[in-house]
């Protein structure tokens, strides 16, 4: 009979922990989610949802990222969203040393994470994700007119973010 109630104990502490992690998930996501709609890059939404997990204020993500939206100031190369969530995993995994085993962890989490992204989307680049060039002042147009800004761009915040926190379990 203890062995059982152990067992359930064990049981019950394995069901919170990924309840719990589902909730951070959840919340970290929708934060980043929020963060693009209040009119931040899509880098920033990403960085400042996870930033805090791991040291970094809120207020100096939302500045460190804010030459990263739209594929890097508007050029259309590596999406936002991806570039704030390979920020958010130098973050996490990233040394003030050198140290080789650490720069291999976060170059595998780098892969892993543009692997998922790429599997869900097909690209890590901007303009093959909108299918135009916002780099241009016509692509930036027809990007708004397309309302891809509101539709499509929060969903590849949201897929950032959620891949985020599939990979700190």
């Amino acid at each position: 009979m203890e062995a059982l109630k152990q067992h359930l104990s064990y049981g019950c502490q394995q069901i919170t922990a990924v309840l719990i992690t589902e909730i951070r998930e959840m919340d970290n996501a929708d934060r980043a989610a929020s963060c693009f709609k209040e009119g931040f890059n899509c880098a920033q939404a990403v960085l400042s949802a996870y930033g805090p997990n791991f040291g970094l204020d809120r207020g100096l993500a939302l500045k460190v990222a804010a030459a990263f939206g739209g594929g890097m100031g508007r050029l259309g190369g590596t999406c936002g969203a991806v570039t704030g969530a390979l920020m958010a995993i130098g973050l996490r995994c990233g040394t003030v040393k050198v140290d080789e085993q650490a720069k291999e962890k976060t170059y595998r989490l780098v892969r892993e994470f543009t692997e998922a992204f790429r599997s869900r989307n097909g690209s890590i680049v901007c303009r093959e994700l909108l299918g135009l060039d916002i780099s241009t002042p016509e692509g930036r147009k027809q990007a708004t007119e397309k309302k891809l800004f509101t539709t499509l761009c929060p969903k590849l915040v949201r897929d950032a973010a959620e891949i985020i926190g599939k990979m700190e379990e």
